[in-house]
C-alpha cells in the first residue's frame, strides 16, 4: 500500500506530520504539500505560473520522503500523480487538517480539494480534520483506522469520505457516527480596515453560526462527542432535475 498525503496547511504543519506518522503503519508514505498555508483555496489550480517543488531532508519527516510545492493541494494532488510518484499510490489521504470542515466549509476547503482531486484521479481517497488544534493523534489514530477498514471494504469509484474528529483525548471520544452535511448562516460580513498608506484593505469575515445542525449532521455527532464521517459524491449533477428541467426547456420552444 502506497499513500499519498497532502494538506492545505502546509507541509511544516502539525496535523500533516502526525497524519504521516500514523499511517506509516497502513504502508509506505509519500508528503507532498504547499509549502505555506493555503487553507481556503477549494479546488483551485496554478495556471499562469509554473509549479516550482522542493525534495525536503529527510529528517523533516521522521524518513518520509516528502516535498513542498509553490502551489495549492489540488496543485500537490495532480503534480504527485502524474509526476513525483513512480508507482502511482494507492490512496490519498488530505489533513490533519487544522479545524473543521463541517458542512458550508466543504466547498472551500483544500483539505476536502485534495481528497477530490485523488479521487477525480481515480484513487480511494479521504480529507480529515480536527475540530481544533490540540489533539491531532486522536485524529491520527482515526485516520489510520479508516484507512485500514478501505483496504478491505474500498468506497464507491465516485466517492470520498469527509472525516471530522472532535479535539478530545482518544478515550474521551464517544464513537463514530455516519452523517449529513449541515450547514451554516451566511458568513459574517466583510471587514474594512486601511493599510499603512491610508488604503483600504479587505478581510474575509468568519464562518456564519450554525444553521442545520440538527440529529444526524455532522455539526451534531462533533457536538456529541464523536467523529463524523460524511461520504461525498464527487458527480455533482442533480439527476431529479434532469426530466424537470428538459420539461421545462421544452416549454421554452
Amino acid at each position: 500500500m502506497r499513500i499519498l498525503v497532502s494538506n492545505d496547511d502546509g507541509v511544516h504543519a502539525e496535523g500533516i506530520r502526525a497524519l504521516s506518522e500514523a499511517l506509516r503503519a497502513c504502508g509506505e508514505v509519500v508528503v507532498v504539500a504547499p509549502d505555506r498555508n493555503r487553507s481556503g483555496a477549494s479546488h483551485s489550480l496554478t495556471l499562469e505560473v509554473p509549479l516550482r517543488v522542493t525534495r525536503l531532508d529527510a529528517s523533516s519527516f521522521h524518513g518520509i520522503k516528502s516535498y513542498a510545492v509553490k502551489g495549492t493541494p489540488t496543485d500537490c494532488v495532480h503534480l504527485a500523480v502524474n509526476e513525483l510518484l513512480r508507482p502511482e499510490p494507492d490512496m490519498v489521504v488530505a489533513g490533519i487538517n487544522h479545524g473543521a470542515n463541517l458542512g458550508d466549509d466543504v466547498i472551500y476547503s483544500g483539505t476536502v480539494a485534495a481528497a477530490t482531486e485523488g479521487r477525480h484521479l481515480g484513487f480511494p481517497s479521504i480529507a480529515v480534520s480536527l475540530v481544533g488544534k490540540t489533539h491531532f493523534a486522536s485524529a491520527a489514530h482515526y485516520a489510520a483506522k479508516l484507512v485500514r477498514g478501505l483496504m478491505v471494504h474500498p468506497l464507491p469509484a465516485d466517492q470520498i469520505l469527509n472525516v471530522n474528529v472532535p479535539d478530545l483525548l482518544l478515550e474521551q471520544i464517544k464513537g463514530i457516527r455516519v452523517t449529513r452535511l449541515g450547514n451554516r448562516h451566511r458568513a459574517e460580513s466583510v471587514i474594512r480596515t486601511e493599510d499603512p498608506r491610508g488604503q483600504p484593505v479587505y478581510w474575509i469575515g468568519l464562518p456564519g453560526n450554525q444553521q442545520d445542525a440538527g440529529e444526524g449532521t455532522d455539526f451534531a455527532a462533533i457536538e456529541q462527542g464523536y467523529v463524523s464521517i460524511t461520504p461525498l459524491t464527487i458527480d455533482m449533477t442533480a439527476y431529479g432535475s434532469l426530466s424537470t428541467l428538459g420539461a421545462w426547456l421544452d416549454l421554452q420552444g
